[in-house]
C-alpha cells in the first residue's frame, strides 16, 4: 500500500520514466466549437503518452517515449518535435500505415474528440523497447496502446517486465468506444488491467464510461475493488479524490486561468511523475500535478514549454 506522507522509493537506474503508446498528432479547431462547426484546425504534436515524456523532460528528469508512426509526413514532423525537445527517437517504429490523428475541439470544459487510427497500433515489443524498460524507474500507458493488437501485447509483454524488475506502473483508463473494436467488450479488457499496475488516475468521464454514472467517491471505491493500489480521480475545477484504500483525501484545483483543456491531465501525470522521481511524498507530488496542470491550462495544445519542476512549484506557492 502506498502510504501518502511517503514518497516512493525507486531503484537507481539510467531512465525515470518511460512512457509506451500514442505518438499521433491533434488537429485543434481554431475556435472554440463543441459543434465542429469551425472552419480552421491547427495541427498539434499529440498522444497522451508523448506529451508526458516531453513534459517530464521539461520538468528536469529523463524521459523515453516508445510508439508508432507512419513513414509519412506527419510522422516526420512528430519524430523532428520529438527531437526539437531533446528526446531520443530510437524508440520510435517507422509502419507503412498513416500516422493516427486526433480531430479536437478548442475547449474550456471537456475535449471531444474524433479518432483516425492507422500505425500507433502497430507498436511491438522489440529489444530496443525492452533495453529502456528494464533501464527505467517507472513505465506509463493508457487506454490507446491496449485497445488493439498488436500494441496490447507489447503493453501486456511491458507489464510483466515491469512488474518483475519492480518498476512504478502508471495506467491512465481513458478509454472511449471509439478506440476499439465493435465486437470487443473493452470495458471488461480494462477492467482486468487495473490490477497489475500500481496507480491509475481515471477522470469522472473515464469513470462513468467504464461504471456508468455515480458519486466521485463511490468510483474510487469501484477502481480498489478492482485491485488498483492508488485512485486519483480528477474532477475538473473542483480537484480530485485520492485513495490508497485506506485513506482518502480530497485535493483543489490551482488552475486560475483556462485558454484550452486539451493535455490537461497529461501535465498533471507529468507533475506528479516528476516529483515522485524527484523524491517528494505522495501528497506534495500530487499538488505539483496540479501547478503543472494549471500552468498548462493557461495555453493552447496538449504540449507547452514548460519551465522547471521546481521553478513552478515557486510559482504556485508550494
Amino acid at each position: 500500500m502506498f502510504d501518502l506522507d511517503d514518497a516512493i522509493r525507486m531503484e537507481d537506474k539510467p531512465n525515470d520514466l518511460l512512457t509506451i503508446g500514442e505518438l499521433l498528432v491533434d488537429m485543434i479547431s481554431d475556435d472554440y466549437d463543441d459543434a465542429f462547426e469551425c472552419d480552421g484546425y491547427t495541427k498539434f504534436f499529440g498522444g497522451s503518452p508523448s506529451n508526458i515524456a516531453i513534459n517530464v523532460k521539461r520538468l528536469g528528469i529523463r524521459s523515453h517515449i516508445a510508439a508508432a508512426v507512419g513513414e509519412d509526413g506527419l510522422g516526420t514532423f512528430l519524430v523532428n518535435r520529438l527531437r526539437m525537445a531533446g528526446m531520443g527517437t530510437d524508440g520510435i517504429q517507422r509502419i507503412d500505415e498513416p500516422t493516427s490523428m486526433v480531430v479536437v475541439t478548442k475547449s474550456k470544459a471537456t475535449p471531444i474528440p474524433v479518432f483516425y487510427r492507422g500505425a500507433d497500433y502497430q507498436l511491438v515489443y522489440n529489444q530496443s523497447l525492452d533495453r529502456v524498460l528494464k533501464n527505467s524507474k517507472a513505465v506509463h500507458f493508457s487506454c490507446w496502446p491496449i485497445s488493439r493488437v498488436p500494441s496490447r501485447r507489447a503493453v501486456e509483454r511491458a507489464i510483466e517486465e515491469a512488474r518483475e524488475h519492480g518498476l512504478l506502473i502508471g495506467f491512465d483508463p481513458n478509454y472511449h468506444r471509439m478506440i476499439w473494436q465493435r465486437d470487443e467488450d473493452g470495458v471488461a479488457y480494462v477492467k482486468s488491467v487495473i490490477s497489475k499496475v500500481d496507480i491509475v488516475k481515471p477522470s469522472e468521464d473515464d469513470a462513468e464510461r467504464l461504471f456508468g454514472p455515480d458519486s466521485p467517491i463511490l468510483q474510487v471505491e469501484k477502481f480498489l475493488e478492482l485491485g488498483a493500489k492508488l485512485v486519483i480521480m480528477t474532477l475538473g475545477k473542483d480537484g480530485a479524490i485520492v485513495s490508497n484504500g485506506r485513506e482518502t483525501v480530497s485535493f483543489s484545483s490551482l488552475a486560475t486561468e483556462i485558454e484550452d483543456t486539451t493535455g490537461a491531465g497529461d501535465a498533471f501525470w507529468s507533475g506528479f511523475y516528476a516529483a515522485l522521481v524527484k523524491g517528494y511524498t505522495i501528497k506534495e507530488a500530487l499538488r505539483l500535478g496540479f501547478a503543472v496542470s494549471a500552468y498548462k491550462l493557461k495555453y493552447r495544445g496538449a504540449v507547452v514549454n514548460l519551465p522547471g519542476l521546481e521553478a513552478i512549484q515557486e510559482q504556485f506557492g508550494l
